[in-house]
């Protein structure tokens, strides 16, 4: 979904719940409790359903809520033509553990919030080594998703 998030110039931000909770935030936005598919990211995401501002979280591969209020990075030395949505990604990393994702709705650009840190243009294999990684699946553990 992220992939062809990006291609459609659809913007995004996904917040993956690692060990610090999410919880204050997901109240913020409207409770889902849905199963973490494809169809379902790009219809939130989209620019007509009332859900597509704000953050999705994302807990055990359920989508805990969306349209969720993140915190904003209160950094000063960050590229200036970067958006909320990166913004709010590296307020939530610098906060949580989190792993975020973030598409760019005008260049289609994935980028990451991690760690403390905001890492730009991001690839398909990327991506999916990140997620691999923060969420905590080996190679032999991780099965395709359509994410």
């Amino acid at each position: 979904a992220v992939v062809e998030m990006s291609r459609r110039h659809i913007g995004a931000l996904i917040a993956f719940e690692r060990s610090t909770g999410l919880r204050s935030y997901a109240e913020t936005g409207t409770i889902l409790r849905a199963q973490l598919q494809h169809d379902l990211l790009l219809t939130i995401f989209y620019g007509q359903n009332p859900l597509h501002d704000g953050a999705v979280i994302v807990r055990n591969e359920l989508i805990e809520a969306a349209r969720c209020i993140l915190p904003v990075t209160q950094r000063v030395n960050i590229d200036p033509n970067l958006g909320l949505r990166h913004r709010s990604a590296l307020g939530l990393a610098e906060q949580t553990d989190a792993f975020i994702v973030v598409v760019s709705e005008e260049t289609g650009q994935v980028s990451i919030g991690w760690n403390g840190q905001l890492t730009r243009d991001v690839t398909e294999e990327q991506l999916r080594a990140y997620l691999s990684e923060a969420l905590g699946a080996t190679r032999e553990e991780a099965t395709p998703v359509e994410l």
